[in-house]
């Protein structure tokens, strides 16, 4: 299996035309199906093990959804004209102090599609200008377009998922063992 990438390793060149900004919009729309048809065919009592003090799947859960504010305010950026977007709290402290094990999963999963409905409604209204508009990410120190913030959140969401993945992948090996 190939290794994943450290998020704060990764690299981006935005270089797609604006027109892919309805395809992008469908990444976004499509990760709270994508968590809840993973985590339906997943025993419960998995979702909240913790290896290495690493994130448990709901704590990945937890994280996305507590991204959502961070999303909606550069969002509101964008479209004020900001030269420069809000900085990502890269310890994450919201999401450790959540204590997102200790919840049901269902709110998390609730509450994370109702958020990510919003913030795809919102975006469903921006014309093309609008997703060409350039602000600087703080911590990648490089200009991104409002599609290239919308393509780096899906493919957040897409690291995650992939953390779940090897994480369950990992303890069912680990069960049948």
């Amino acid at each position: 299996m190939v290794k994943r990438i450290k998020w704060v390793d990764r690299k981006f060149q935005f270089t797609m035309p604006v027109g892919v900004y309805p395809c992008i919009l469908e990444r976004l729309r499509g990760t709270p199906v994508r968590m809840e048809s993973f985590v339906a065919a997943i025993p419960p009592e998995r979702l909240t093990v913790q290896i290495n003090e690493a994130w448990s799947i709901q704590e990945h859960i937890g994280h996305l959804l507590d991204l959502d504010e961070l999303h909606a305010k550069r969002l509101d950026e964008y479209l004020s004209g900001a030269e420069t977007l809000s900085p990502a709290d890269m310890t994450n402290r919201k999401t450790y102090e959540a204590n997102h094990n200790d919840a049901d999963v269902e709110p998390l999963l609730a509450s994370f599609r109702a958020g990510r409905t919003r913030f795809v409604a919102r975006l469903e209204d921006v014309d093309e200008s609008g997703a060409a508009r350039t602000a600087v990410h703080p911590r990648l120190q490089q200009p991104m377009r409002l599609i290239d913030m919308l393509y780096f959140t899906a493919e957040h969401d897409d690291h995650h998922i992939a953390a779940m993945h090897e994480l369950n992948r990992f303890l069912e090996s680990r069960r049948h063992h």
